[in-house]
């Protein structure tokens, strides 16, 4: 593995502390047609989430990545491709819930089952309270059996500095990752 290959994983590892998890299709096996990996158990047995990356490893010279339609990626057609992906090493960030579907374009190959369907969920939202409709008459404020109420405090900072703290985190992790590669 090259110091390039190896300084994408890192840093992919490192971000995805802060942008979501990072996902080698295939698992140790890879982008490949050898051995028939299961890749509808490999994608089913994963959360996937909007943030997350997949990397796609394999060899440009007998595989590639080319992300479909739905009927597309059931009949294995390529010739109306979404994108397509020929590095050997692609890293695909999800941007948005719904179905991805990649198959790759070699002959024969995605009708041998090397083929993914990434489901991405919604975000689970929380659940909204009902607001009432305004009524014609206002209603005269109650004593509170607790007695009064201090008002609730103002967000401090220590809500942004979990994303500070994140980015951080990622930046000196990726400076390390240079200081590692370049000595």
């Amino acid at each position: 593995m090259g110091a390039g290959t190896v300084l994408l994983l890192f840093a992919a590892a490192v971000c995805g502390v802060c942008n979501g998890e990072v996902y080698k299709v295939g698992d140790s096996a890879g982008w490949i047609i050898i051995a028939h990996p299961d890749y509808s158990a490999w994608a089913a047995s994963k959360t996937f989430r909007v943030g997350d990356t997949l990397i796609f490893e394999y060899d440009p010279r007998y595989h590639n990545v080319v992300e479909v339609s739905r009927s597309d990626f059931h009949t294995c057609n390529t010739a109306a491709p979404i994108a397509t992906y020929a590095t050997g090493n692609d890293s695909i960030v999800i941007r948005s819930p719904g179905h991805y579907y990649y198959v790759c374009g070699f002959v024969g190959h995605c009708q041998s089952g090397q083929k993914v369907d990434i489901r991405v969920a919604k975000p689970i939202q929380p659940a909204t309270i009902p607001i009432p409709s305004p009524i014609d008459e206002p209603i005269a404020p109650q004593a509170s059996p607790v007695g009064p109420m201090a008002p609730s405090p103002s967000p401090s900072s220590g809500e942004s500095l979990v994303f500070y703290n994140g980015l951080f985190s990622c930046i000196v992790g990726l400076l390390l990752a240079l200081v590692w590669v370049f000595n």
